[in-house]
């Protein structure tokens, strides 16, 4: 009897750990009460209130009380537009903390993101792994993971041309208007078509890695590439790291 006692007690523990190890697992995936699940907020109308839960992967910037952050969870990614946030709360928004964004859903040349917005800092975290959508490249399922973290295997250096028509390795702004320290824009190709992706200044300015990687650049180059899947009349990401391809 004690042996069966002990055998039911042991199975009673597995299944406590069990439960215990997929509750963790599904941290990212519990709502508060009131707040949208990923599938509810794509499909909320543009210019309605939106309220959404979701864990900072990255701050592009912070400036006269508002910042601008790439947010995501399990299900999906959210760009946070000028969110009303003091410069003590900028400080508290590190990478996995979780928040609970009320704003707009609102677009602006394809990309889609939170603007008008406030803030609460919530219990959790979560660390997104980057996603590969090198594949996704050039199909319709591509915008469906935007501003999600991504990575880009197998790319080509190919020319950027400047406002002059001259062929460069990377421009200084779209055009070739800026200097260092300004958005650097190149081209990458995959599987026969051409890509401009962008390392954004104030996500990645001058000095950082991936800023100073991209500047070294050469046509002809093969990286593999990660960042966040920002939409600017197409696909245009927003790049943060460059390393030679695997």
């Amino acid at each position: 009897m004690k042996k069966i006692l002990a055998l039911l007690l042991a199975c009673v523990l597995a299944f406590a750990c069990v439960g215990c190890g997929g509750s963790d697992e599904g941290a990212a995936d519990v709502k508060s009460e009131g707040v949208m699940t990923y599938a509810e907020y794509t499909a909320a109308a543009l210019d309605t209130q939106v309220v959404i839960e979701a864990y900072v992967q990255a701050k592009q910037s912070w400036w006269e009380n508002q910042a601008t952050v790439y947010a995501q969870d399990k299900d999906g990614a959210y760009f946070l537009y000028n969110m009303a946030c003091s410069e003590e709360d900028y400080a508290k928004l590190t990478p996995g903390t979780k928040i609970k964004v009320t704003g707009y859903k609102a677009e602006w040349s394809g990309e889609v993101e939170i603007i008008d917005a406030t803030f609460e800092i919530q219990e959790g975290s979560y660390i997104a792994e980057a996603l590969d959508v090198t594949a996704l490249l050039g199909t319709d399922e591509l915008i469906k993971h935007q501003n999600e973290f991504v990575s880009f295997k197998g790319l080509t250096i190919e020319a950027i041309t400047d406002a002059d028509g001259v062929e460069h390795d990377f421009l200084y702004n779209w055009d070739g208007s800026g200097e260092d320290g300004s958005d650097l824009y190149f081209n990458v190709s995959v599987n026969g078509a051409t890509y401009q992706f962008t390392v954004e200044s104030y996500l990645c300015g001058a000095g950082t890695e991936v800023y100073e990687a991209v500047k070294a650049l050469k046509v002809g180059d093969k990286i593999d590439a990660e960042g966040f899947l920002y939409w600017y009349e197409g696909v245009n990401p927003h790049i943060t790291k460059v390393t030679a391809a695997q």
